[in-house]
């Protein structure tokens, strides 16, 4: 297929690759030179402009922030340029209200638009380990279903409305953010009692949550491995105001999720601004007045 690509950070990166890999054209447009450079060295062409990216068979975007989806596809005329017969997957956590906007924009264009976010980390993004939530009209979504094989392990299909997908993703990273807290808070009180984290976490993972995602922050937490970031602390706490702006909609109270929103902001002002989202757990060692290490 003939593939443009928005954005290309570290998990557009190892998505490009992996299309690339499969035997698939790829386009890239991002406002990073430096980030068009790594797609092109891995195989991808470069798109001059984002309408440029924005044709052939389908895009994939991935971009940081409701504030560059709009850019892009909402305050431009990419759209407007855009084939009838063009798929946009968008495949980044965009807020509930974002992907309504995306979506009636692209359904007044006639163009076909599957929200596709996923769940998985940059490493697991290079193993091809990804797995993407995919809503939108199913003959749209069976269309681009070889891009989903190409970067992701499983591909769950949740409905017609393409909300529903960026709903599971906010959710599933809530409880994702809400563990790892558990973690630190856990680990700190180990601390206190002169139990080693590590000590801690090996037991408590190895008896009762023995799965990967709980196994690879327990280890970040045990060992303070924050940098480099797999997904930065600040996009964490993106996604935990995208889950307060999707509760207060519809007047649901997320009491946990604002500890949390709370808690990243702790952090940010005590210069975590380049740390993985894992070192939220900080927050509690730092309040106990423990050491570190």
């Amino acid at each position: 297929m003939e593939v443009g690509f928005v954005g290309a950070g570290r998990m557009g990166l190892a998505m490009i690759r992996n299309l690339v890999a499969a035997g698939h054209g790829v386009r890239v447009f991002d406002v990073s030179e430096a980030a068009v450079a790594r797609a092109v060295a891995a195989g991808a062409t470069a798109a001059a402009t984002a309408a440029d990216a924005v044709r052939g068979d389908a895009v994939l975007s991935m971009l940081p922030n409701d504030r560059a989806m709009r850019a892009v596809f909402l305050e431009s005329d990419v759209l407007a340029r855009a084939p009838w017969s063009l798929v946009h997957v968008n495949m980044a956590t965009a807020s509930v209200a974002c992907a309504r906007e995306l979506a009636s924009a692209h359904a007044a264009r006639g163009v076909a638009y599957v929200s596709a976010p996923v769940f998985g980390r940059p490493e697991m993004a290079a193993r091809r380990e990804l797995n993407v939530m995919a809503a939108g009209p199913p003959e749209a979504i069976d269309r681009v279903q070889p891009l989903f094989d190409a970067i992701g392990r499983r591909t769950w299909r949740l409905g017609e409305e393409p909300t529903s997908a960026n709903v599971t993703k906010i959710a599933g990273n809530l409880i994702v953010a809400c563990m790892i807290e558990s973690l630190g808070e856990a680990a700190a009180l180990a601390r206190a009692h002169a139990i080693p984290p590590a000590d801690l976490l090996g037991v408590v993972v190895g008896s009762l949550f023995d799965v990967p995602i709980v196994r690879t922050y327990a280890d970040l937490v045990a060992s303070e491995t924050f940098e480099p970031a797999g997904f930065d602390l600040r996009l964490g706490l993106k996604d935990t105001q995208l889950a307060l702006a999707a509760g207060e909609a519809v007047h649901l109270p997320l009491p946990f999720a604002s500890v949390l929103r709370d808690n990243y902001l702790d952090a940010l002002a005590h210069g975590a601004e380049t740390k993985d989202w894992s070192a939220i757990t900080q927050v509690a060692t730092r309040r106990a007045a423990l050491d570190a290490t």
